[in-house]
């Protein structure tokens, strides 16, 4: 049980289960947990994160009709996902790893959604590139809730400023925040962190939770729940 009172369970994986079963099987808890919270499930979005994994492996889930999916690099994201666009142009593409500054123009290009906005730099990369290829993905800030000196992030004290920054100066849309907790640390205290600092900068995007903790993320709040191996299986 979490700090929320909520019943957290944990999917036993069967090694004979397929995605199809996972997928099936996480659905259903998030169904649950939503449901706990007093909340639809249809104001989560469950991003099945598929970096490290073929397209082969991808297209089993498009084939059910699942559309929402993360990757965290440009470059492998470049390889498989065109091809899987051509042919489910429904799809969604969540950029959910570090972006670095000269991979800007293939980020735009390609994602419909990035999760990592994190720098002036980035962000002005970001804005130069909307402009020049007039598209327009969702964008979140990141921030590093731990204050961890090895983990990508704006500082909690910085984020107010760093997304007034984005809106005035840059004249980006920033639909939400988004955080990955200290793996030691309880992860509720950082999405219940997180869940505040968007409310005082006026966001209702909250992009937190994987495999492990994605139901007591759904209890804070959470939009997006990015879940890997929980759908995947081991990488």
């Amino acid at each position: 049980m979490n700090e929320t009172g909520q019943e957290t369970n944990v999917i036993q994986q069967n090694p004979t289960d397929t995605s199809l079963d996972r997928l099936a099987a996480v659905r259903a808890l998030v169904e649950g947990a939503a449901t706990a919270a007093k909340r639809s499930s249809s104001s989560i979005e469950l991003i099945a994160v598929s970096k490290t994994f073929a397209a082969d492996e991808i297209r089993p889930l498009l084939e059910v009709g699942h559309r929402g999916f993360g990757e965290n690099r440009v470059q492998e994201a470049q390889g498989k996902w065109p091809d899987l666009r051509h042919d489910y142009p429904d799809l969604e593409l969540h950029l959910i790893g570090p972006l670095q500054s000269n991979k800007a123009k293939e980020a735009v290009a390609l994602f419909d959604v990035i999760h990592t906005i994190d720098r002036p730099k980035i962000a002005k990369a970001i804005a130069e590139e909307i402009t020049a290829q007039s598209r327009k993905p969702t964008l979140f800030v990141q921030v590093n809730t731990g204050e961890e000196p090895q983990k990508a992030g704006v500082a909690p004290r910085n984020t107010a400023s760093f997304v007034a920054m984005c809106r005035n100066e840059l004249g980006l849309e920033i639909a939400g925040l988004m955080c990955i907790p200290p793996v030691e640390d309880e992860p509720a205290i950082h999405f219940a962190f997180l869940s505040k600092l968007a409310r005082d900068v006026g966001l209702t995007g909250l992009s937190m939770g994987m495999s492990g903790d994605y139901e007591t993320a759904i209890a804070f709040g959470a939009t997006h729940i990015r879940v890997g191996s929980a759908i995947f299986g081991s990488r």
